[in-house]
């Protein structure tokens, strides 16, 4: 299965920036349009977009009559994104079929939270929430791990962290790099934090934790040994 589409509208570029940086991290193709006219030329052109992030102020064409002509064609699930706190604004969003409704200024963590929420109730997120490595399950939806069919508890940076080495397989990831993904830009500490977490990990991984190499000077990489 190829990477999930989202259409970001919104006539903001840096706005347009931030959310496709969130969501190209979680391994979504993005495409952006900066007016109403373009988003609904995009859609019609694309055919497989998977969901809409839809600002409401827009010139040529305002959110509203864009979710309107989409609607009238797709039940593709719309976020719609307003400066506005307005409870007409956001009842007349429901009334017209937006499925998430976001007031700006917003936290793009919780926006692609929201985003990844939909696609599983869509039934379109599902197949990529599991991942099988050398006897290690781990299920994104249901935040669970198992080791040869044994569950282990970690806790959420540990989930965090694993997830980010089994989707980086074989690839040494420098200590700066696993902070960045892992810590996101919250972190302002030392990055011998990752060391710590690494450690509690590969204990509770029992023999598998030896996936997890030391690369001296560097950081990690996750090796599946045959």
């Amino acid at each position: 299965m190829g990477k999930l589409k989202i259409l970001v509208v919104d006539d903001e570029s840096r706005m347009r920036k931030l959310v496709k940086d969130f969501l190209v991290k979680k391994d979504f193709e993005v495409l952006e349009a900066g007016d109403g006219e373009e988003a609904v030329d995009l859609f019609f052109q694309e055919k497989d977009i998977a969901l809409i992030i839809l600002d409401v102020m827009m010139p040529k064409m305002d959110g509203w009559q864009v979710c309107r002509e989409i609607r009238s064609h797709s039940k593709v699930p719309i976020i719609m994104l307003t400066a506005k706190g307005d409870e007409r604004d956001e009842l007349l969003g429901f009334e017209l079929g937006v499925d998430e409704y976001i007031s700006k200024p917003f936290s793009p963590k919780i926006l692609v939270a929201r985003v990844e929420a939909i696609l599983r109730r869509s039934g379109m997120g599902d197949q990529e929430d599991v991942m099988e490595l050398g006897g290690i399950v781990l299920n994104k939806t249901a935040h669970m791990v198992t080791v040869d069919g044994k569950g282990i508890d970690l806790s959420y940076k540990e989930f965090e962290l694993l997830t980010y080495f089994m989707e980086n397989q074989g690839i040494a990831l420098s200590r700066e790099k696993i902070l960045n993904h892992v810590w996101n830009y919250d972190y302002f500490g030392d990055a011998r934090t990752i060391d710590t977490h690494v450690k509690k990990l590969r204990s509770k991984m029992g023999e598998k934790g030896e996936y997890i190499k030391t690369i001296w000077g560097m950081g990690y990489k996750f090796e599946v040994v045959s």
